[in-house]
């Protein structure tokens, strides 16, 4: 717990705030690099405020310190106004909105905590699936609030966690995947985060939120420290001060004991995994606050001893570690629960509502929210959405004078969309859902300017399986056309050439999976050091523009045979042949159908070739490849007029 000495930092007592009180410096990684930091002589004390800035020496530029300088009062003015009753502090609005379960700390102490000083908080995410869903939104949602109101915030991928599994909540072991999965998941989650980064920054526009040069998030994965922690510096550090007893006594850990299959020595030592990894984002990043589900309570509160076990034996600099202003605290979200204390977050078939517009469509997720009951919307409001409370009032109130539009359920729906899969996507979930039930739907649409171009929430979600014998031949321009990020092979050819698309990995590597992907540009390359890029032996992961996203596993040609599908330019399929007779009946479209001449009868060649189009759209027309122009229907149509023109034309002659 924190303690009450905090009360010795009201009003206007000072202290001399370490280097991380401000904001930590972030890695290259981050999203900004526009941080505070303090050094060792105070210049000033700032009216009633327990924060002082102090001078940075010859070390930095005026600008930048400056910069500090007016961020730090701000700050400080920050938490007068709080103090003072004008502005809510942040955990209020926490509270306010159920957004709190449990509480590592004193919820007092964490309040003061969070109003004094711009601490850095985290949520962990082990990828386990290939997407997040819907109940891993629920402990996001205050991290991001928090992004949005100045403080560092980080989400952790755990990638090394994941390998040894959370024995929390089960009585049975967590099924081992298959390296190449587990890599798939991986990258797969980390664009997904990557995704809701990016649509918050959006929403905090909407929301009137303007972005302050020290806002600092991050995306970590734990991969980073663990495939280079030596074994022996963590059991001197921590194992050797951590105590088997109280790990046994959590009550995770007796469940499954004695009701479960037995607990490993691999899943005992997660909790202090996930402690390490707090340890790891506290001394590099300024980390003090961890937020957790409902089932993390447990993991949190032995991460906290692990980073109060470590910090004595690995001083930072310029940190104080009695200083309650360095108090480690965490807290977790509630259970996602209807009314009657349902868990909720399950389709009608009792799987998870994922957030992944392929496992879960945004239509279908839409229709979720719409379909939850009334008496859930003020709370699902709170929990899932950046409405102030006010207008959320207003919302439930207009609601309850025609119940039948479902007007909470409509925006509920529509914010959860713009959050997860963004606001082009919403306005046209919204609009498709308004055509297939327009009589109970809602009218009003949010607009925006969207942009044609391939953006984040539109890029294909694409896991592409290929022939291994396409790599062996190793052309890398064939592979793109496979693949689906070129439109030929030359084209292929032209992208390679003019480095306009990235592949995942650095050359040589040939390995697992790093904690990141580095992207370098592909080139035209001899085909034998395309394999030099290969992730596992079988998986390449290349990228065109910023967010067109391809994992490519290669799987061996009888596996790729049994799957009965085809790819762009496979020896043998026609598909070649095909994109050229296509190419040769819009030229005789445009020469036969174009320009037709009302006073002249048309030949007979052009209609075969007509007749030959449709014959080949028939079978072959794909809605979202071909012109609107080329649907069978269309050609019919044009088919019909230039018969019933050369009938009256002969009708004419005679």
């Amino acid at each position: 717990m924190l303690s009450s000495s905090f009360l010795k930092l009201r009003g206007s007592a000072r202290h001399r705030i370490c280097t991380r009180c401000l904001a930590p410096q972030p890695l290259a990684t981050f999203s900004s690099s526009r941080v505070l930091r303090t050094t060792e002589e105070t210049e000033e004390t700032l009216p009633r405020s327990p924060i002082v800035l102090k001078p940075l020496g010859n070390t930095e530029s005026t600008k930048i310190y400056a910069k500090k300088k007016a961020a730090a009062t701000a700050w400080a003015e920050r938490a007068d106004r709080i103090q003072d009753g004008k502005e809510p502090c942040l955990w209020d609005i926490f509270e306010e909105r159920g957004l709190v379960k449990d509480v590592a700390g004193s919820r007092e102490a964490i309040r003061e905590l969070m109003r004094l000083k711009r601490i850095g908080a985290y949520v962990g995410i082990d990828p386990t699936a290939a997407s997040l869903h819907l109940g891993h939104l629920v402990p996001l949602m205050p991290l991001f609030w928090m992004y949005m109101n100045g403080y560092t915030s980080i989400t952790l991928l755990g990638s090394a966690t994941a390998k040894v599994g959370d024995p929390s909540g089960r009585l049975t072991d967590r099924e081992k995947q298959h390296r190449d999965v587990f890599n798939k998941n991986m990258v797969s989650m980390h664009y997904q985060i990557k995704k809701l980064w990016t649509n918050v920054d959006a929403m905090a526009r909407r929301y009137g939120y303007k972005e302050e040069w020290a806002w600092t998030r991050g995306q970590r994965n734990n991969n980073e420290w663990w495939n280079k922690q030596p074994l022996l510096e963590f059991l001197q550090l921590l194992g050797s001060n951590v105590r088997v007893g109280p790990m046994l006594s959590r009550d995770t850990v007796k469940r499954k004991l004695t009701e479960g299959d037995g607990l490993s020595f691999a899943e005992l030592t997660y909790t202090l995994m996930q402690g390490w990894d707090w340890w790891t984002l506290y001394k590099q990043l300024g980390v003090q606050m961890q937020i957790g589900g409902s089932d993390q309570f447990g993991n949190i509160v032995q991460g906290i001893e692990v980073v109060k076990t470590v910090r004595p034996q690995q001083p930072i600099h310029g940190v104080d570690p009695s200083s309650p202003l360095e108090e480690i605290v965490g807290f977790t979200t509630p259970l996602l629960t209807n009314s009657s204390g349902e868990k909720i977050g399950k389709s009608s078939g009792g799987g998870n509502l994922w957030l992944s517009n392929i496992k879960t469509s945004p239509y279908d997720l839409y229709g979720y929210f719409v379909r939850q009951p009334d008496e859930d919307m003020e709370r699902m409001l709170k929990l899932f959405t950046f409405i102030p409370t006010k207008e959320i009032s207003e919302i439930l109130a207009k609601h309850e004078t025609d119940k039948p539009k479902r007007v909470a359920q409509h925006r509920l729906a529509f914010e959860v969309i713009a959050l997860v899969h963004g606001m082009d996507v919403a306005e046209s979930t919204q609009v498709e859902h308004r055509a297939m039930h327009g009589k109970g739907s809602v009218s009003t649409l949010f607009t925006h300017d969207t942009a044609e171009q391939v953006l984040l929430n539109s890029a294909p979600e694409a896991h592409k399986k290929l022939p291994k014998k396409l790599m062996d031949q190793g052309n890398i321009a064939r592979i793109l056309f496979a693949a689906g990020l070129a439109k030929s092979v030359s084209d292929g050819h032209r992208l390679a050439t003019q480095q306009a698309v990235y592949i995942g990995g650095r050359e040589g590597q040939n390995k697992e999976m790093g904690a990141s992907l580095t992207f370098v540009p592909v080139k035209a390359w001899f085909p034998e050091d395309t394999k030099n890029y290969l992730i596992n032996g079988n998986m390449l992961i290349l990228r065109k523009g910023k967010h067109d996203i391809r994992i490519v596993e290669f799987i061996s040609d009888e596996e790729y045979e049994a799957l009965g599908e085809t790819y762009p330019g496979q020896p043998g399929t026609g598909r070649v042949r095909n994109m050229r007779e296509l190419a040769k009946l819009r030229q005789s479209m445009a020469e036969s159908v174009d320009g037709v001449d009302p006073s002249a009868a048309p030949s007979d060649s052009k209609l075969q070739a007509l007749r030959k189009q449709l014959e080949f759209f028939e079978e072959n027309f794909n809605p979202n490849v071909h012109n609107p122009k080329s649907h069978p229907d269309k050609i019919r149509a044009k088919i019909q007029r230039l018969e019933q023109q050369q009938k009256l034309f002969g009708q004419g002659e005679n």
